[in-house]
Parts: C-alpha cells; sequence; structure tokens
C-alpha cells in the first residue's frame, strides 16, 4: 500500500512540536503595519498554538496520530 502524502499547504503553514503541538503564526501580520503599536507588532513574533477544535482537521492534513 502506498503512503499517504501531506498536505503541502498545511506542511508550510503549522509547525509540530516534540510535544505534539501544533503552532501557527498570528493573523493580521502581513500587512498596513505602520497603523499598528510596537506591542503588538513585537506579539505577532510568538507563535500560537492551535485551538482544540482545529487540531483534529490539522492532524489528518500533517498525517499525525
Amino acid at each position: 500500500m502506498p503512503k499517504t502524502k501531506t498536505r503541502s499547504a498545511a506542511k508550510k503553514r503549522f509547525k509540530v512540536t516534540g510535544s505534539g503541538k501544533i503552532l501557527r503564526r498570528p493573523t493580521m501580520r502581513s500587512h498596513n503595519l505602520e497603523h499598528k503599536s510596537s506591542k503588538r507588532k513585537r506579539a505577532f513574533r510568538k507563535e500560537l498554538e492551535v485551538t482544540p477544535a482545529d487540531q483534529g482537521a490539522l492532524k489528518k492534513m500533517l498525517r499525525i496520530r
């Protein structure tokens, strides 16, 4: 039986930690940055954990058990 492939789009956008958490980048950080405060832009540097509601679908896309 052939191996199943991961979704390329999900592979590029999400990162899986050693403990199995799925991380994503914050939304609204790609444009109009001159209107956002320095504090807010600094907070965009952190990666956020994906909500539990979305984790099941992402685990299927990334082929994680």
